[in-house]
């Protein structure tokens, strides 16, 4: 069973090595033109795999996610009744 997770945004100098990253967790994303690697891995082991990979000569800049310390629910406020107007008028 997967536990809690955290994304990893990993910055680097060439995409040679990017399949290198994988066996630090769940590889979801490659940006090509960019040069970065989202990397999922579990929450307990984000800073000590950070600090691994921020060893290696080929990474520039490791960066962690916020997501799972985010506040997702959002509170409810009442419509504006304008927009609810422009809305329903079926254009």
């Amino acid at each position: 069973m997967i536990g809690q997770r955290q994304g990893v945004i990993v910055w680097l100098y060439s995409l040679k090595q990017a399949k290198m990253l994988r066996k630090f967790g769940n590889v979801h994303y490659v940006s090509r033109r960019l040069k970065y690697v989202v990397l999922y891995c579990d929450l307990e082991d984000t800073d000590s795999l950070m600090g691994k990979i921020k060893s290696y000569s080929f990474v520039k800049k490791v960066e962690p996610s916020y997501k799972p310390f985010l506040k997702m629910e959002f509170e409810n406020k009442a419509p504006d009744k304008a927009k609810e107007y422009d809305y329903k008028m079926g254009i």
